[in-house]
């Protein structure tokens, strides 16, 4: 999760378009990789992806007209972690980290002109859920 949220970030690209590109196997790979990609840099591995995956640059900035600060991508990453962990049944991670990330929820919580990333994760799993933003 953190990765795709730094690659995202670096490419400037939705989250829905980081995962697309890899794939449901490039995640697994990235899963298993983990245990011994976690010893380099995010941006060796990024920088790696981004070139295995051709993962071109894009237009989806929310970081350069921020009034106030951004949460990094590790905070991010661990907010994905969560919705992930809480949604997915068991054997179904990797499908239910691409439906996150592909989703609507994915793109409002990048939005940081909104609140909605300091929502309770319990909201934005609800909010998931149902397709839309609650009231």
């Amino acid at each position: 999760m953190l990765l795709i949220e730094y690659t995202a970030c670096q490419t400037k690209n939705r989250r829905g378009m980081v995962v697309k590109a890899l794939g449901e196997e490039g995640i697994r790979k990235q899963l298993y990789d983990a245990g011994v990609n976690h010893c380099l840099s995010f941006e060796q591995v990024s920088d790696e992806i981004i070139e295995q995956y051709g993962i071109i640059q894009g237009d989806f900035d929310t970081i350069t007209g921020c009034k106030y600060s951004v949460p990094d991508f590790q905070d991010i990453g661990g907010l994905y972690s969560i919705l992930i962990e809480d949604c997915a049944k068991p054997g179904e991670v990797v499908s239910e980290l691409m439906n996150i990330f592909t989703s609507f929820i994915s793109d409002e919580i990048s939005d940081f002109q909104t609140d909605v990333y300091y929502q309770n994760p319990s909201y934005l799993e609800c909010s998931y859920q149902a397709g839309y933003l609650l009231d």
